[in-house]
């Protein structure tokens, strides 16, 4: 049993039958930046596909028979009924098998699983989003959630860091979110010609940020685990409390509800404690080396 802080866990959608692949078709295949994709996926079985639903933050199992099955966190909007949206980086032989896959080919599916972001405790606060290159998929369900509900909201900053200029994900939405009222702040790596914006860390956007009251503010964080561990130690120093940061974590996901112990982070389950943690309830483990 775990010893560390009680934390709630936010409500999210769990699916019906766990163990159970439903058969998905590829209906949209977007390119985003080079070696990123994101794939809409329609359900096959008209009742499943009305039934489906998930929270911001979840992920679905994907199953490509004869590569193998891979979590991935769902990057589309809630509301949206007609298909399901994953942005995918292809890393390894799943992934490869899946981008050579074309428009109208099937796969499998199993989920929502997993904790979600808690959108509930952002209502009448600030909120601030913090992303690292891939870690703004699972953020972009939030996006969609709280400009849709903006007035629920006080202001809403997102702070994205990327390699360069030509990674930066989603970068033709940026101008639709700002226009629905979010500040987008971008900064990479490394710079390239004609690039005007910052270069650094994700974490100097952070320093810099005014626009938000620390003691009425929600973080939510997704990206490389150092980019994450650096963010929450800013974030801290800028008088936000570890109970205001909620991350989003990524192990080896294999079964996706809790019994292979391929996710395991120290007490917790990734798959089914997170992959969205409050940060109190992981400070005492995300410091210790090779766990």
């Amino acid at each position: 049993m775990s010893t560390s802080p009680a934390a709630p866990t936010p409500p999210a959608h769990a699916a019906a039958h766990p163990w159970l692949a439903q058969t998905v078709t590829i209906r949209e295949i977007r390119p985003e930046v080079e070696g990123v994709a994101t794939y809409g996926l329609e359900f096959q079985d008209e009742a499943v596909r009305a039934a489906y639903r998930f929270a911001p933050g979840q992920f679905n199992m994907l199953y490509l028979p004869g590569a193998g099955e891979i979590a991935i966190s769902v990057s589309d909007d809630p509301e949206n009924r007609s298909s399901c949206a994953h942005t995918i980086r292809v890393v390894g032989n799943v992934t490869r098998t899946l981008a050579a896959m074309q428009v109208g080919e099937t796969l499998g599916l199993r989920g929502p699983f997993g904790t979600s972001w808690p959108l509930s405790e952002c209502i009448g606060r600030d909120v601030v989003l913090v992303a690292g290159g891939i870690g703004l998929a699972p953020l972009r369900p939030a996006i969609y959630t709280l400009l849709r509900d903006r007035r629920q909201f006080g202001r809403i900053n997102l702070l994205f860091g990327a390699r360069s200029p030509d990674t930066l994900l989603y970068a033709d939405q940026f101008d639709d979110w700002s226009q629905q009222g979010m500040i987008v702040h971008t900064t990479v790596d490394r710079s390239a010609p004609g690039w005007m914006g910052s270069v650094g860390a994700v974490t100097i956007l952070l320093e810099r940020l005014h626009s938000f009251d620390p003691r009425n503010t929600v973080l939510l964080c997704c990206g490389p685990e150092v980019m994450m561990k650096f963010t929450v130690m800013t974030a801290l120093h800028r008088g936000l409390s570890p109970e205001q940061i909620w991350v989003s974590m990524e192990r080896n996901m294999q079964c996706a509800v809790g019994l292979c112990g391929h996710c395991q982070l120290g007490p917790e389950f990734i798959c089914k404690d997170g992959p969205v943690f409050r940060y109190d309830r992981l400070a005492p483990i995300m410091d210790v080396e090779g766990l």
